[in-house]
């Protein structure tokens, strides 16, 4: 209390006043920044992954929940991120050495245009299934922070492994190849 008094002693009314409100908006807005950067991290990898139906581009569509079984590799691109072309012949190319192996690739595309897009998956030839986020949905249930971001899903469905930022091949495979191994 003694303390209390000579803190009161140093301010004036008004000065003690202000910062009676202060310090409790202060700690709200600290426990309110916490609650948002922890709603704006990944999934934590050992979580369900969040199940979607992605619109194809090809007019079909993908349910991440009837791929249970099969290893899952969920790649959030953009025609218009340098690194996500960088990494495009590296999905493809694993794409197609894996697909028989049971795993399956999906592209979504994330705050895009149709029109780029398609002419994304046309230049580099992907086989795999890709679509639009719309509304960014999909990125918001995986609170991806940019492109490019992958999650590996393990085949009973939980998140394995998220990697946000560019692909090599060896993180590529290595992810996939620990996933058909272990099936966790």
């Amino acid at each position: 209390m003694e303390i209390i008094s000579r803190i009161r002693g140093q301010f004036t009314g008004s000065t003690v006043t202000q910062l009676m409100v202060l310090i409790p908006v202060l700690g709200l807005l600290a426990l309110l920044g916490y609650g948002l950067i922890q709603k704006s991290a990944p999934p934590l990898v050992g979580a369900s992954a969040p199940d979607f139906t992605l619109q194809l581009f090809d007019g079909g569509e993908i349910t991440l929940s009837e791929l249970r079984g099969q290893v899952v590799v969920i790649n959030f691109w953009a025609s218009w991120c340098p690194p996500c072309r960088e990494e495009a012949p590296i999905l493809e190319t694993a794409w197609r050495s894996y697909r028989d192996q049971g795993v399956v690739f999906i592209g979504v595309d994330w705050l895009d245009t149709e029109d780029a897009a398609r002419a994304y998956i046309q230049e580099f030839g992907l086989t795999y299934p890709h679509g639009p986020d719309l509304g960014s949905r999909i990125g918001r249930a995986y609170r991806i922070t940019g492109v490019p971001e992958t999650f590996f899903i393990s085949r009973d469905g939980l998140v394995a492994a998220h990697i946000p930022a560019p692909l090599d091949e060896e993180t590529l495979t290595t992810n996939i190849e620990t996933l058909l191994v272990t099936g966790e």
